[in-house]
């Protein structure tokens, strides 16, 4: 009987869990930045997963985050890939391929109940008010390494989940956590989310997905 009680407590509080997260669609919600000169990277939406192809090219791929979910502060997804860019240190322009990259972006409250719901990618990203903790599953250096990004100077960082290479992954991160270990503070809004790969610097191919993307 004890057992028995344990099992149904151990299921109960692992589906409340599950209940508490907010699954992400990759849908027409997403809209899509390209980049002049560069060849875009396909993003194909399959409503819980997204195809990606990234021959020779570069885009970004982005959707603002309803009221609701600004609080959220951890996020899970899996991510695979069946064909890899080379190893680069994505600490430096111009070598900065990675197969995939997930962008979350904060802004304090105020900024986020301004600009929040409207804001397109590049005004987010060039927001000086702006935070963007990015998880990459691309470059050299070791699972969990924290580098600064060279677009964003003191508002990004990069942290590594996974190197260059062909795998399936899944990924759990504690947003608050990190955001207050990159800036020093708690996070007040998560107002967006962004998809990125790219393989223009390189010349390579990147064939990849992401699943199951969820944050609570």
């Amino acid at each position: 009987m004890k057992k028995l009680i344990y099992i149904f407590v151990v299921f109960f509080v692992a589906g409340s869990q599950l209940s508490n997260a907010n699954p992400i669609q990759f849908t027409n919600d997403w809209k899509t930045l390209n980049f002049f000169r560069i060849p875009a990277t396909q993003f194909m939406m399959k409503g819980k997963s997204v195809d990606i192809i990234a021959r020779k090219s570069s885009s970004v791929i982005y959707r603002t985050l309803d009221k609701n979910l600004w609080n959220a502060t951890s996020a899970s997804w899996i991510w695979e890939t069946s064909k890899s860019v080379p190893p680069t240190d994505l600490s430096k322009k111009g070598d900065d391929d990675r197969n995939i990259s997930i962008y979350f972006v904060f802004l304090d409250r105020a900024s986020a109940e301004r600009i929040g719901l409207s804001a397109d990618i590049k005004t987010l990203l060039t927001s000086k008010q702006a935070r963007i903790v990015i998880y990459s599953f691309g470059g050299d250096k070791a699972r969990n390494t924290v580098q600064k990004n060279p677009y964003l100077g003191n508002r990004g960082v990069t942290i590594i989940k996974r190197s260059a290479k062909v795998g399936f992954f899944e990924e759990t991160v504690d947003l608050a956590n990190d955001y207050k270990k990159a800036f020093g503070s708690l996070p007040e809004a998560l107002v967006g989310i962004a998809l990125a790969s790219d393989s223009d610097d390189t010349g390579g191919l990147v064939v990849a997905r992401i699943e199951s993307l969820r944050i609570e």
